[in-house]
C-alpha cells in the first residue's frame, strides 16, 4: 500500500513548500498545483518522488500524476500545505502573486491558447466520474428498458432512477463546471457553483422559456435560450466574477469582508453575467448555425462532411440547438431527414470511435478505464459528454481524430443520399432511423455509421496521442 502521507511530504518539498502553493485540486489521477513561482522547480526532482508517475504543464496547473491513489495524497498534501480541500485558498497575496505571474509570461497566440485549453479542462475533467455514471446508467436504461431486452417498462421505478440519475449528469453541469473553474482562479468554489445556481434559477428559466422582458438594473436581458447542459457560459461568467471579487475582497475592511465582498461583487458583475457573457454564446451561436445550415444545403455531401466534423463543438457550445430546431420541423412536417439533418448521427458515432481507439491504445489503468467506461456509456447510452471533456480536452490530438471520422462518415451519408424516417436514441440503435424506406438505405445507414466509427477509433490509435503521453499513460 502507498505511503500516501509520505508521497504528500516529497511532492509538497520538491515543489518549493507550503509558501509556494497557491491551491491545490485534484482530477482521477492527477494532483493539480497553482504554483507562485512555477519556473522554480526542477521537473526531474518531482518526477523522481517514489510514488510520482509523470508530470503535465496544462496551462496555469502544474498537474503532478500519482494514480489512483490520489485523493489520499491529496488530502495529506493539503494538510501540510495548509490548503483547504474543499476550497481554494483565499489569500489575497497569493492570489495576487498568482496573477503577477501569469501576467508576466509572453502572451503569444499558442499561449494564450494553452491557458484556455487548460482552464476548460480544469473546469471539466474533475466531472468525468459524474459524466461517466450518467452515461452509464442511461446505458442501462437502453440495455435492459423496453428499447432492446425489455426487462422493465418506461413508467417503472427502476427507469425513472435511472433516468433521472442520467439527467442530473449533465442538466446540472454549469453548477458542476462553475466549482471547478472558481477554485482554478483562486476563489471559493462555491461562489462558482453559486454562479452556475444563478443561471439556472427556475423563476429566471421561466421567464426565458415564456419569452418575457427582463432587465438587469434596467439593462435588456435578451435571451431565449436555458443554461442547462451547457458549460461555455459559466466557463465565460466566472472569470469575470472572481476579478472583481478579488478586488472588493482587497479593499474591503476584514471584519465585512465574508458578509458583502461575495453580495457586491454579484451585484456588480450580474448586468454583465445575466445580459452579456451568458447570452454571447447564443446570439453567435445562432448566427454561426445559420450560416453553417445554409451551407451543409448548398455543397452537397461535402456540406454534410463538414457539418458532422463540427458538430461535436456546436454541442459543446450549445450552437447545435440553432441547427437542430428547423430540422425537427422539417421532420415533423415531412417524417423524414436527409442531408446536413442527418450530420449530428455520425459526430456522435465517430466519439463512439475515438473512445474504442483511447481504450485500445492507452495502457494505464486509470484513462483506458475511462475510455472503456466513455465507449460503453456512449454506444449504449448515447452519452458523448466523457469523450468530449474526459479524452478530447485532455489529448487535443482526439479532436482531429473525431473531426476525420465525422466527415468521412457524413460525406458517405450525402453521397448515398441517406434519409432517416423513425427518431431514435443516440446509441447504437440510432441505425434503426433508416428503416422505413428501401433495405439498401437501411444497410447503407449501417456502413456510414461504422464508417464513422472505424475511422475515428484508426486515427484516435494512431495519431490521438503524444509520444509523452502515451509514456505516462503506460507509466501508470
Amino acid at each position: 500500500m502507498a505511503d500516501n502521507k509520505r508521497i504528500a511530504e516529497d511532492i509538497l518539498k520538491a515543489v518549493g513548500g507550503p509558501k509556494n502553493v497557491t491551491s491545490a485540486t485534484h482530477c482521477m489521477t492527477r494532483l493539480r498545483l497553482v504554483l507562485k513561482d512555477e519556473s522554480s522547480i526542477d521537473d526531474d526532482e518531482v518526477k523522481a518522488v517514489d510514488g510520482v508517475m509523470g508530470i503535465v504543464h496544462g496551462g496555469q496547473q502544474y498537474q503532478i500524476i500519482v494514480g489512483t491513489n490520489v485523493p489520499r495524497v491529496y488530502a495529506e498534501f493539503c494538510s501540510l500545505a495548509n490548503v483547504n480541500e474543499l476550497e481554494a485558498v483565499e489569500d489575497a497575496e497569493a492570489a495576487a502573486a498568482d496573477v503577477e505571474l501569469v501576467s508576466k509570461k509572453k502572451l503569444t497566440p499558442m499561449q494564450i491558447l494553452k491557458n484556455v485549453v487548460g482552464y476548460m479542462a480544469g473546469c471539466m475533467t474533475p466531472m468525468i466520474p459524474v459524466l461517466l455514471t450518467g452515461g452509464l446508467a442511461n446505458a442501462i436504461n437502453a440495455l435492459c428498458g423496453p428499447q432492446l431486452l425489455s426487462l422493465y417498462p418506461a413508467e417503472s421505478d427502476i427507469y425513472v432512477l435511472f433516468d433521472f440519475i442520467y439527467d442530473a449528469a449533465l442538466y446540472f453541469m454549469p453548477i458542476l463546471a462553475g466549482v471547478n473553474a472558481a477554485k482554478q482562479l483562486g476563489i471559493n468554489g462555491m461562489l462558482g457553483g453559486f454562479i452556475g445556481c444563478v443561471l439556472m434559477s427556475p423563476d429566471f428559466a421561466a421567464i426565458i422559456a415564456g419569452g418575457k422582458a427582463f432587465t438587469v438594473f434596467g439593462i435588456p436581458c435578451n435571451t431565449s435560450a436555458a443554461y442547462a447542459q451547457t458549460v461555455l457560459p459559466i466557463m465565460m461568467s466566472v472569470p469575470l466574477f472572481a476579478v472583481v471579487y478579488k478586488f472588493v475582497g482587497k479593499h474591503m475592511p476584514d471584519m465585512l469582508s465574508t458578509v458583502f465582498t461575495p453580495i457586491l461583487s454579484l451585484l456588480v458583475t450580474s448586468p454583465f453575467i445575466l445580459c452579456l457573457l451568458a447570452p454571447f454564446g447564443t446570439i453567435v451561436g445562432n448566427a454561426i448555425s445559420g450560416g453553417l445550415a445554409w451551407f451543409g444545403m448548398n455543397t452537397g455531401f461535402f456540406g454534410v462532411g463538414v457539418i458532422a466534423a463540427l458538430w461535436e463543438f456546436l454541442v459543446m457550445s450549445g450552437m447545435h440547438l440553432a441547427l437542430m430546431m428547423p430540422m425537427m420541423a422539417s421532420f415533423f412536417e415531412t417524417g423524414e431527414m436527409t442531408g446536413v439533418m442527418l450530420a449530428g448521427s455520425f459526430a456522435t458515432w465517430a466519439c463512439f470511435g475515438v473512445a474504442l481507439g483511447a481504450a485500445l491504445r492507452l495502457k494505464g489503468k486509470a484513462e483506458r478505464g475511462n475510455a472503456f467506461g466513455a465507449f460503453v456509456s456512449g454506444i449504449l447510452g448515447g452519452v458523448t459528454e466523457p469523450v468530449l471533456y474526459g479524452i478530447c480536452l485532455s489529448h487535443v490530438r482526439c479532436f482531429g481524430a473525431l473531426m476525420v471520422g465525422s466527415f468521412v462518415g457524413g460525406a458517405y451519408a450525402g453521397i448515398a443520399n441517406l434519409t432517416q424516417y423513425v427518431l431514435t436514441s443516440a446509441n447504437f440503435l440510432s441505425v434503426l432511423s433508416y428503416v422505413g424506406g428501401t433495405n439498401a438505405n437501411f444497410i447503407q445507414g449501417i456502413i456510414a455509421s461504422l464508417i464513422s466509427l472505424v475511422v475515428a477509433a484508426v486515427c484516435t490509435y494512431l495519431f490521438g496521442f503524444s509520444k509523452k503521453e502515451l509514456d505516462q499513460a503506460n507509466a501508470k
